[in-house]
């Protein structure tokens, strides 16, 4: 049976509903990772109420989930400075400590705060790196993130992804037997799991969502009426555009890194196959011609060549075509089924899903060295997006029968799992950098 997937300025989130967040517990950690301590920051508001997020702890937090990272206990901590002028480097020496992170907030006008933070080498005996942000209660939690990348690009040269969000889909079902319903919801939250929103709800199937390349918008296929149509939906005031519901499949719409086009899978003439709408138009192209079914479109980070999953070789493969469309190469050799690829930022490497001894499995192809990987441990794991800095790949996956998210380093070496208190979760996929961060 043939299987096919269907300095800073912070943005604030305005969506509707409340979900239970995602809790995230790390399976696996690296071995190597770079020992750091984040000294709780200072408040330093002369009595007024504390601020509602704890920003050094969840600096932490992320640094540790990157893999890179091996922050310190606090209660390990021969010291707590929080200016400068306290901190005695002898005491992160004795504990092998090789960068350390300080800070503080204090009030900065009315609901506001204004966040200080500074990173020292150790060993060097001086500051690397150190800002002063502005924000309010809203966005504390965002300017933490945002400092958790400023250190982690710091220190690694790549830029980190603490301070992007996710989508994905949930599922939850209420009553027994004739009564049961199911609704489904269609998801976004903090890279973290942290703060979910619910963007759409309905009783009907959604899928394969995917982000515009400026974050603010998502298309996604909807069973809404029994027939499935592509939609294209503004995140931030929940405002939906019909733009596919031709006779037959409509379906995995993928955008181009410019924005400009949509790649959808559609079968109106007959036989599925990937087309191209341009999306100030709405005028369609066909990408593909062929008796077998392609589908789920992917684009290179450069926009001149897509990937797609095809059976025309007798089984589910990955396939590359011009953007201008022409004829298709082979890109997967390896196993007996390979489907639902992705690129990576730097575009050298694939994810995708692929079986091994009839179970699903998360799996990275280098497309220079030809090496691939089997990345994942489950048996019906899928849906695959990158990070946006290409650190980490986020998958859908099944625990106790339960739909839950996991993600993997691209290195193999972190493994995470994200799970919901109640529901099913699935379709996970990575947003991209905002505009303002992707420009910083």
């Amino acid at each position: 049976m043939k299987r096919f997937f269907y300095l800073v300025l912070l943005l604030g989130l305005s969506l509707h509903g409340h979900a239970s967040s995602l809790t995230i517990e790390i399976t696996q950690g690296a071995e190597g990772a770079l020992p750091i301590a984040v000294v709780p920051f200072a408040w330093r508001g002369d009595g007024a109420a504390a601020p509602p997020q704890d920003v050094g702890e969840i600096v932490a937090a992320d640094l540790r989930r990157s893999g890179r990272f091996k922050p310190l206990a606090n209660n390990q901590m021969l010291s707590r400075p929080t200016r400068g002028e306290e901190v005695d480097f002898r005491d992160w020496r004795a504990l092998n400590v090789e960068n350390l992170v300080i800070g503080d907030i204090s009030p900065n006008g009315p609901g506001g705060y204004l966040v200080k933070f500074y990173l020292y080498d150790v060993y060097r005996g001086e500051q690397v790196t150190g800002y002063s942000m502005p924000t309010t209660a809203t966005d504390l939690r965002a300017t933490a993130h945002h400092i958790a990348d400023v250190i982690y690009e710091t220190l690694t040269g790549q830029p980190g992804a603490f301070a992007t969000r996710i989508a994905y889909v949930t599922s939850t079902r209420s009553g027994t037997g004739k009564d049961a319903k199911e609704r489904v919801e269609l998801r976004i939250a903090d890279a973290d799991g942290y703060g979910p929103q619910t963007i759409l709800s309905s009783q009907d199937p959604i899928m394969s969502p995917a982000w515009s390349p400026d974050g603010r918008r998502i298309a996604y296929v909807s069973f809404e009426k029994a027939q499935p149509s592509i939609w294209v939906q503004e995140v931030f005031t929940g405002q939906r555009e019909k733009i596919a519901s031709f006779k037959g499949i409509n379906g995995a719409p993928a955008w181009s890194p410019d924005g400009r086009f949509l790649a959808l899978t559609l079968s109106k003439d007959g036989n599925p196959d990937i087309f191209v709408m341009d999306m100030a138009r709405r005028s369609l192209r066909p990408l593909t011609r062929h008796p077998a079914i392609d589908t789920e479109p992917a684009w290179a980070p450069d926009g001149k060549s897509l990937v797609f999953t095809s059976d025309r070789g007798g089984a589910p493969q990955i396939y590359r075509v011009s953007a201008n469309g022409g004829e298709a190469s082979r890109v997967t050799f390896e196993g007996p089924y390979n489907a639902r690829a992705s690129y990576a930022p730097n575009g050298r490497l694939l994810t995708m899903v692929t079986r091994v001894d009839g179970q699903y499995r998360i799996a990275t192809l280098d497309l220079e060295s030809r090496g691939f990987r089997v990345m994942s441990t489950g048996r019906l794991d899928e849906s695959p997006s990158f990070a946006p800095n290409g650190s980490m790949i986020i998958y859908a996956t099944r625990v106790n029968d339960k739909g839950v998210l996991a993600a993997v380093s691209t290195d193999g070496r972190v493994q995470q799992r994200l799970r919901l208190q109640e529901g099913d979760v699935r379709e996970p996929v990575w947003s991209p950098y905002l505009q303002n961060e992707r420009n910083r």
